[in-house]
């Protein structure tokens, strides 16, 4: 068993008593090959909880001050973590990003890039179209629908791959393709609300 494994069963234990975990869409998310699930950001517990639903081990971007943390700092990069430079161009965590693709894994991202203090979809970062346009994984949309509180139910809905063939052969922006991601998350959170 990985440590992320070992991991995602204690989150998992901890959570489930807490939250009613209304899961769906698992169907529609890639058994194999390149995934990019983008999600929106309502809570801190976001990561964590996309990644005990989802069906495969997710990497997620984290700021890069959370490895140093003592003793956590150690315990989250044992995590798939790629550690990312906030407020500058990190061109390395790109880079690590697009090999975690390449590499045929899925690699987790919040478009929105910081939490919504409304709980509702905030406007995009091109990061999501830079990805999508930079790999050939497939898009996952996925929404979390609060709210987080004790005992109430919590929804993860997982939609079906956008098809990103389109943008990618004309050369599409990577903010027009984070646009599009965005619609598809909204959609899901307006059709499951």
């Amino acid at each position: 068993m990985t440590f992320y494994s070992f991991a995602r069963n204690v989150v998992n234990r901890l959570l489930k008593p807490i939250y009613r975990f209304d899961v769906r869409g698992i169907e529609n998310f890639p058994k194999e090959g390149g995934v990019l699930v983008c999600t929106n950001h309502i809570d801190n517990l976001d990561p964590p909880v996309v990644g005990i639903t989802a069906p495969r081990p997710i990497h997620f971007f984290a700021k890069e001050e959370l490895a140093h943390i003592p003793i956590l700092g150690k315990v989250i990069l044992n995590l798939n973590i790629v550690p990312v430079k906030r407020g500058m161009s990190d061109r390395e965590a790109l880079r690590k990003g697009l090999a975690v693709l390449g590499e045929g894994k899925v690699l987790g991202l919040f478009p929105e890039g910081h939490r919504s203090k409304t709980g509702e979809l905030n406007k995009g970062q091109a990061g999501a179209g830079f990805f999508t346009l930079r790999s050939e994984a497939l898009v996952v949309p996925c929404a979390i629908i609060g709210p987080y509180k004790a005992f109430k139910r919590l929804k993860v809905i997982y939609g079906k791959p956008i098809d990103m063939s389109e943008y990618r052969a004309r050369k599409a922006s990577a903010k027009e393709v984070t646009e599009v991601i965005m619609a598809e998350i909204k959609k899901l959170i307006d059709e499951n609300r």
